[in-house]
């Protein structure tokens, strides 16, 4: 996940968004369930931002993924770590590209 997704999806979810950082298990359901009430929120209003885009003609320009469709694996993760009890860790990684 991009940096910038990354963070605003942890500060979505109630984190402060550093990086390294960490969810303790018995923090993920209220995490995980901030995260959906503010992805519920703003749903609406990237669906009026992507609406409003112009028609793309040019092959070269990437569309638009919103932020509900980013915010699907991190879902997923909190989901499956809730489930099993476990903490949620991160860190910042480089690219070798």
């Amino acid at each position: 996940m991009f940096g910038d997704v990354a963070i605003r999806l942890l500060k979505m979810a109630g984190h402060s968004g550093t990086v390294p950082g960490a969810l303790l298990a018995h923090d993920i359901p209220s995490a995980l369930a901030r995260l959906q009430q503010e992805l519920a929120a703003a749903g609406p209003e990237e669906e009026i931002e992507q609406s409003d885009r112009p028609d793309q003609e040019d092959a070269d320009v990437s569309p638009t993924v919103g932020i509900r469709l980013r915010a699907y694996p991190l879902i997923q993760l909190l989901s499956a770590a809730a489930e099993k009890e476990c903490d949620v860790m991160w860190e910042q990684t480089h690219s070798m590209l």
